[in-house]
């Protein structure tokens, strides 16, 4: 599955573009504040109906506009397909609304059947996955156990939902309004999606473990890499989750909700035993990110037999060149990237297709003929 165009509308700094990706890797080079990395934001939009940078999506806006539109053309065996994603808001109560189509055909969402290629993306700030949060980590794992296993997708949010009523149990029975009568099956259905959620996290994290080490060595990334699953209980069924729970009810009374579970493990990037997080310099935190990506690049296209598109801002600014080289050698082995730089000259050549554009010959064109209209339901 490849992306073969992408048009803009009112979407960021551009007021109209379009851009033709090669079926290799394409170049996005130009100054500062040029507009690469909301040319990359862009194309993730429009194959996600997400932003890769921002959980408030009214910052994709353009100044002065209401409604900001993106059309992506995709290619796969079966043909060619289009998929719109326009979101703006309702002028009378400020309230946003999203529409998606996919092949002219309006769509609640772009789900994993949407004719849309996976995405692996790399951006400076997204560092914070290697030295931010466990949380972080968590989620994206979880992500990631998503794509690999489509039928375990909503493992995740349910267990988040059963651990918010228990939670609305706990601080309940806290305050007096709640009897005790109704926590042990709130218990039980916590641990039965605990256990599938902590089983899900761990085979995905054993796919992982591999290529990370092998991408991370290949990177020149020094000492005894590693990815580590760390979760918090050691039950080996629902029974004994169940078990670790109630031998902590008094405690989680006394808080008002629960400290036990996936919701606080880690997901831990070690090298030579110590977590990068707190023991790496921010250059080997990046090289453990792209170490990351590249690794999920090759877990995913075994498991789905295409490779993902690759986004990469600003990837070579901090690689030296034998690093640079061997980057581009492994995107121009299969796939699909695209990658911004200050400069052209910053992403060597390699053997497969290229094409090199700047932000000003995106912004030259004409907005797609059959964008999105938002209407007010």
């Amino acid at each position: 599955m490849l992306i073969a165009w992408a048009k803009l509308r009112d979407f960021r700094t551009y007021t109209r573009a379009s851009v033709e990706l090669s079926p290799g890797i394409t170049v996005i080079h130009g100054p500062n504040g040029a507009g690469k990395t909301n040319l990359l934001e862009g194309l993730y939009f429009g194959c996600t109906a997400r932003s890769m940078r921002t959980t408030n999506e009214r910052e994709m806006i353009r100044f002065g506009s209401s409604v900001a539109r993106v059309v992506v053309g995709t290619v796969d065996d079966c043909g060619t397909h289009e998929l719109s994603v326009g979101y703006g808001l309702d002028p009378p109560q400020g309230k946003p609304i999203k529409r998606m189509q996919v092949d002219g055909v309006p769509v609640e969402r772009l789900s994993g059947d949407a004719p849309r290629p996976l995405i692996g993306v790399f951006f400076p700030d997204r560092l914070e996955l290697v030295k931010g949060s466990p949380s972080l980590r968590r989620t994206h794992i979880d992500q990631l156990s998503a794509v690999i296993w489509p039928a375990r997708s909503s493992t995740r949010s349910a267990y988040s939902h059963a651990l918010l009523q228990r939670n609305a149990l706990l601080s309940g029975i806290r305050a007096g309004r709640y009897s005790r009568a109704s926590l042990p099956s709130w218990d039980a259905e916590v641990a039965r999606l605990a256990v599938e959620l902590r089983d899900q996290r761990s085979s995905a994290t054993s796919l992982l473990a591999v290529p990370f080490r092998e991408r991370a060595r290949e990177l020149g990334l020094s000492g005894s890499v590693g990815l580590e699953y760390r979760p918090r209980s050691t039950a080996v069924d629902v029974e004994s989750f169940i078990s670790e729970l109630q031998q902590r009810t008094e405690s989680d009374i006394d808080r008002g909700f629960s400290m036990h579970g996936p919701h606080r493990d880690e997901i831990a990037i070690v090298r030579d035993r110590r977590e990068l997080r707190a023991y790496g310099s921010q250059g080997e935190q990046r090289l453990a990110l792209l170490a990351l990506l590249l690794a999920e690049r090759d877990v995913l296209a075994e498991k789905h037999g295409h490779t993902p598109l690759m986004l990469l801002d600003d990837v070579m600014s901090e690689l030296d060149s034998p690093r640079r080289n061997f980057l581009v050698d492994v995107l121009s082995s299969g796939g699909q990237s695209v990658i911004t730089a200050t400069s052209a000259a910053h992403v060597p050549k390699g053997h497969g297709v290229r094409t090199e554009i700047t932000p000003e010959d995106v912004s030259r064109a004409q907005p797609p003929s059959n964008g999105l209209m938002l209407v007010p339901q």
